[in-house]
């Protein structure tokens, strides 16, 4: 019975002549599709729809039945209150869950009932399916653990309880049902009904069971209905609530403390990139919703915390794509004493203990791709990957960036599209030629779980300089299925210096918003890559001053949590893991 399905109203063969009756105001005959609450017949030949074959009506309830659906289900409500009955009920005292009965009822024979009063049970939740013969009637509850049969006879029920099951119950309501337990001939463990209530009346029709739905844009806009339809949905953000937890368990068995830190702040730093900007009315000033949790959290090792950690909410105000949405989660660590290093061996600890606590392994699917997550995992250096993959030592151009464009150009540049080439073109230093090779040409092939060592300086300016190798810094990537999962660092200490590169980082960004005004034309590419560097960028000086009080040695480190969450889900895009993404204006 799990699922939603057409169902029969009794063992008659007689059509529904209309809306009244097809909802249960008139007579009681016919067959329905029940879900979709449309108004379409059906005769007893009528063949259920194949989920691979769209039947020539439309796929989802119009507009118009809609509206008749919710105007007939107003007129139950109606019903219900004449009645003395509450539609909309303040609790319910429940049992048992629908898993908890399975489990204990898992031994229960065909056939076999258990109607003493200590097997009496009270349970409540959404009716997803039902079917009635005459005086017998099934429906499926289903709760937030799993589902679970109500069998309801009409000599068990008190009063006119019965007909008020088959006229004044729908698809999608709220039941609280109390009974003893039963298994089915047909092995299907049942809630035997002595009374019901309706707890929630449902307005709204539930989408059609083979039809489904299925439109993208709308699953997202409603998520509380894909949830319904499509109960696989929840199991993600299930597993993402498990997943955050147990990213909690480890570092805290590791000694790290929780803390929050402000999501308005008055500069946006910790991260390049395009910050939302408000205004406080009271104070009379701009304020930025945090792109980063870093500086602050730095601020808190200044003042003598050792092992800090945050999970919280970051906002960016760029694209949306499979992988971006403007918010998202991430965790941000920081431990004194410690180097890069340490923060590697943490990543390892955090994504296979999720893993094994989601899947009870470290062999693991994704997209197709078998993702083996068994320690230890790759490490290599930028300068070796991109050697690897494209024949092209950056250490033999030194300085010189004009021969360096040149060569990429001649030995990679067939087959780039245009925005590869404005980027490549565009890149002010060495290292950021580097890293933009790097992106497009090795990032996509890195599928197995690994690290990315040893960055150029110009786009790492919060880590510390690489202790051996000129130009670099202590820095990492941790890439799996060709997505960057975390970013790490030997973090940067020397106030001075730290100055001096956040310095030049404001340099260049306001170089680049300069240029961004006064370019009238060119490709769509330049002007949304215009576009995103109008914004502006300030120095945040409290920082500064932090770290001139001292900062100890530290590493640091940010996992995405919505990316893990879609690695170890097997999720195409980010906005299936997040109950409510960002979307467009619905037209």
């Amino acid at each position: 019975m799990e699922g939603l399905r057409v169902w029969r109203l009794s063992s008659s063969i007689a059509r529904p002549s209309g809306l009244r009756q097809l909802f249960g105001l008139g007579s009681s005959s016919g067959l329905v599709r029940c879900l979709d609450g449309g108004a379409s017949t059906t005769t007893t030949n009528t063949r259920l729809p194949s989920r691979n074959r769209l039947s020539s009506t439309s796929t989802s309830t119009s507009t118009s039945d809609r509206e008749a659906v919710r105007a007939i289900r107003l007129k139950k409500v109606e019903q219900l209150r004449s009645k003395g009955l509450e539609p909309y009920a303040y609790k319910w005292d429940r049992s048992h869950s629908a898993r908890e009965l399975q489990e204990i009822y898992k031994n229960l024979k065909n056939g076999e009932e258990m109607d003493s009063e200590s097997h009496l049970v009270s349970i409540a939740g959404r009716i997803v399916a039902r079917r009635a013969f005459g005086k017998l009637a099934f429906l499926t509850l289903r709760d937030d653990s799993g589902t679970v049969q109500l069998y309801c006879e009409k000599e068990r029920l008190l009063n006119d309880q019965f007909e008020q099951l088959k006229t004044l119950v729908d698809i999608g309501d709220i039941l609280g049902a109390s009974g003893s337990i039963k298994r089915t001939e047909k092995g299907e463990l049942s809630v035997k009904v002595d009374s019901f209530s309706i707890l929630t009346k449902s307005l709204l029709p539930l989408p059609d069971k083979f039809h489904g739905l299925t439109d993208i844009d709308k699953r997202y806009r409603q998520r509380y209905v894909d949830m319904i339809a499509n109960p696989e949905v929840a199991d993600i953000f299930r597993k993402r609530a498990k997943i955050v937890s147990e990213i909690r368990k480890t570092v805290e068995s590791q000694g790290f403390v929780e803390v929050e830190t402000p999501v308005l702040q008055g500069a946006a730093g910790g991260a390049e990139a395009r910050p939302f900007v408000t205004y406080h009315n009271s104070l009379g000033r701009d304020l930025y919703l945090r792109i980063a949790t870093e500086l602050h959290l730095k601020r808190m090792l200044v003042g003598g915390f050792e092992k800090v950690y945050e999970i919280g909410r970051i906002f960016r105000n760029e694209g949306i794509s499979t992988r971006h949405n403007p918010e998202f989660t991430t965790i941000e660590m920081y431990e004194a004493y410690s180097d890069y290093q340490t923060m590697m061996d943490m990543a390892e600890e955090i994504v296979t203990r999720c893993a094994l606590a989601v899947h009870g392994k470290l062999t693991i699917d994704y997209q197709g791709v078998e993702i083996n997550l068994e320690r230890p995992w790759r490490r290599e250096t930028m300068h070796n990957l991109v050697k690897e993959v494209t024949g092209i030592d950056f250490t033999e151009f030194e300085n010189d960036l004009k021969v360096a464009k040149d060569v990429i150009m001649k030995t990679l540049g067939v087959g780039l599209d245009n925005k590869d080439k404005f980027s490549i073109e565009a890149c002010p230093s060495l290292g950021h030629l580097l890293n933009e090779v790097f992106e497009i040409f090795v990032e996509q092939k890195l599928l197995q779980p690994t690290f990315v060592l040893d960055y150029p300086m110009e786009i790492s300016p919060l880590a510390k300089p690489h202790r051996r190798h000129a130009g670099l810094t202590e820095r990492f990537e941790l890439f799996i299925c060709g997505r960057e999962l975390a970013n790490a660092f030997s973090e940067l200490t020397d106030p001075l210096d730290q100055r001096a590169r956040l310095e030049e980082q404001v340099r260049q960004h306001n170089k680049k918003r300069a240029e961004a005004v006064t370019v009238t034309d060119g490709t769509e590419e330049q002007k949304n890559k215009n576009e995103d560097s109008m914004y502006e960028v300030t120095l945040d000086d409290d920082f500064l001053t932090a770290l001139e009080y001292g900062m100890p040695p530290a590493s640091g480190m940010g996992i995405g949590i919505d990316r893990l969450v879609m690695l170890l889900t097997d999720s195409a895009s980010i906005r299936d893991v997040i109950a409510f993404p960002v979307l467009k204006i619905s037209q």
